[in-house]
């Protein structure tokens, strides 16, 4: 079933477990989110990232495709604009059936953010539609130092006022990860004290980004911490990748439509190990009587 992530978040922060946000831009890539929180029986989330679906997959492709995957499964399933950047593309996700949003104002000044945010969600919060906001910034992981990351820290004293202020159900706090594939032998250090302290103040639903290559007891601490959704991009899309390589480098004559099903299923296996490391497996069937 097609939800906001309202529900499940809050499910998540009561129970202590995280809910998984996982990157898709295809049919390959959305089915494999949908069949692996069904294996699993996860609540679960796809994330389209606003430059995927200006680019690539349209909010109108990819609103009708994940409602019909959805349909006949008992699995609550939330359809989540990714770093929406504007008000604009907020309403142009709207329109198409997402049923959360991520805004992030995170670059602007506080009071801007705030502004910004809260707009969002006056407009979305009427029609049931959830709000995930941004403080601090979360870096890239091609350039990871340790000491740039910890200028980008959520600052703890904002975090009240902006909940207070913007009215969001959730969100993300800048706490050492980074977007994208981490270079090879660098692991990110999480500020794992200031997630409980972030989470000890206010008591409502934490994100986590950049949760790629984070390091499984990483994700594993950042859960009991109090992280309760976890952004997922660059490790599935360098599984579908690798896949497609090795069996090109086999066969570079390989059929297609035989390598986008193998991609598929690799993609669904490295979500399938996700879903372990995020407690949530099992947790869809709180919502099978809702």
């Amino acid at each position: 079933m097609l939800v906001s992530m309202k529900e499940m978040l809050n499910d998540a922060n009561e129970k202590n477990y995280a809910v998984l946000a996982i990157n898709c831009f295809n049919l390959e890539t959305a089915r494999a989110v949908v069949e692996a929180a069904k294996e699993k029986e996860a609540p679960i989330i796809l994330n389209i990232v606003q430059e995927h679906f200006e680019e690539h997959a349209k909010a109108e492709l990819m609103g009708s495709l994940v409602k019909t995957l959805c349909e006949n499964s008992n699995i609550p399933i939330a359809l989540n604009l990714d770093h929406g950047k504007n008000y604009e593309s907020c309403i142009y996700a709207l329109r198409y059936g997402f049923t959360s949003l991520m805004i992030d104002a995170s670059i602007n000044s506080l009071k801007e953010n705030i502004d910004i945010t809260k707009e969002v969600v006056r407009l979305a919060s009427p029609i049931g539609v959830s709000v995930e906001g941004e403080l601090g910034h979360i870096g890239s992981s091609g350039n990871y130092e340790k000491e740039k990351q910890e200028n980008l820290y959520t600052n703890i004293d904002e975090v009240e006022e902006f909940f207070r202020k913007t009215g969001v159900d959730a969100l993300a706090i800048s706490c050492g990860t980074a977007h994208g594939l981490y270079e090879s032998g660098v692991e990110p250090i999480i500020n794992f004290e200031l997630i409980k302290k972030i989470k000890n103040k206010v008591q409502k639903p934490l994100v986590l980004h950049g949760g790629s290559g984070a390091g499984e007891g990483n994700i594993r601490r950042a859960v009991l911490c109090g992280i309760n959704k976890i952004n997922v991009g660059a490790d599935i899309f360098k599984a579908g990748r690798v896949k497609i390589y090795s069996e090109l480098k086999e066969n570079s004559k390989a059929d297609l439509f035989d390598l986008m099903k193998k991609m598929e299923a690799a993609c669904k296996n490295e979500i399938l190990r996700y879903i372990e490391l995020s407690g949530s497996k099992g947790q869809g069937n709180n919502f099978k009587n809702v």
